[in-house]
């Protein structure tokens, strides 16, 4: 399940939940900085989606994105019909065994038995590759509690840019992004999605572990609790997380020969833990610094 949930859920933009608006709670995530003499690139972890009423868009977060000509995010969001083309595109399969029968015989009970708590029949993702089941079955008890990609930061920082008119690019593109999961091995989208279906039952109380750790600006809590389960698949562990930090350090490095002041905005499991991005910037001479506020 912690795969899942740091995984690209975003992208995915499934229907959001009706929310009241509570008071706002004070979070204060954590924020750092890499800059030489002309040039200042601020990074800045998220989770993909939150409930409502939480504050975070202010202090040292709000100042560093004042001062950025950029945003730049992991992709640019494209509309929902392309999306779901792209999704479509990838993560279904019209022919050949149904996802039910490609699951080892001891794990297809606990499947079925996940696709039909959340409402479905179930044949629902019969036709569905193992990641696209597995990302999916992951979103929806946290969207029933509240979290939602509306409330998320990049939404928040791309309305933000829009306004002020700054220009959004994105690291990768939702092609790019879809193509990580579609590539993965059989075996590992088998695990990716079983390992998902095991861990249904403590998705709130894991989403809400991962959201306070990020509120309180402890990225060494949150490598533990959002990257620890990547270990038991190395290769989604590789895919979805180590070859990315390390080529979005490659395009940190190259951006920093061009003056300006840039505000990037990445999943906070990327900026911890001893693969993360700043950990791939100090082997190629990079230090980033933290920000206290």
């Amino acid at each position: 399940m912690k795969a899942a949930l740091t995984s690209l859920a975003l992208m995915l933009a499934l229907p959001a939940c009706a929310q009241s608006k509570p008071a706002a709670n004070d979070a204060d995530p954590a924020l750092w900085v890499v800059k030489d003499a002309d040039t200042t690139i601020y990074l800045f972890g998220t989770v993909h989606v939150l409930k409502p009423g939480l504050s975070w868009f202010d202090e040292a977060v709000k100042t560093a994105f004042d001062k950025s000509d950029q945003l730049v995010l992991e992709m640019v969001q494209p509309d929902q019909a392309t999306m779901q083309q792209i999704v479509l595109k990838n993560g279904i399969i019209t022919s050949g065994p149904s996802l039910t029968e490609q699951l080892p015989a001891d794990k297809r009970g606990a499947y079925l038995k996940a696709v039909t708590d959340a409402g479905l029949p179930p044949q629902a993702f019969d036709r569905m590759k193992p990641w696209l089941a597995g990302v999916t079955l992951s979103l929806m008890p946290i969207q029933k509690l509240g979290y939602d990609p509306k409330n998320g930061p990049e939404t928040v920082l791309a309305d933000a840019a829009k306004a002020a008119s700054k220009p959004v690019a994105g690291l990768e593109t939702a092609e790019q992004q879809i193509g990580y999961f579609n590539g993965l091995s059989q075996k590992a989208q088998i695990d990716f999605l079983t390992s998902t279906v095991d861990d249904l039952p403590k998705a709130g109380e894991e989403m809400a572990e991962m959201v306070d750790e990020w509120a309180k600006g402890d990225p060494d809590a949150l490598a533990k609790t959002m990257n620890e389960s990547l270990k038991d698949s190395p290769e989604v562990a590789k895919t979805l997380l180590t070859d990315r930090n390390a080529r979005w350090a490659t395009w940190i490095k190259e951006r920093m020969a061009k003056p300006g002041t840039i505000f990037i905005a990445v999943g906070a499991g990327h900026l911890a833990g001893s693969d993360s991005v700043q950990a791939q910037l100090a082997k190629q001479g990079i230090k980033a610094q933290r920000i206290a506020y």
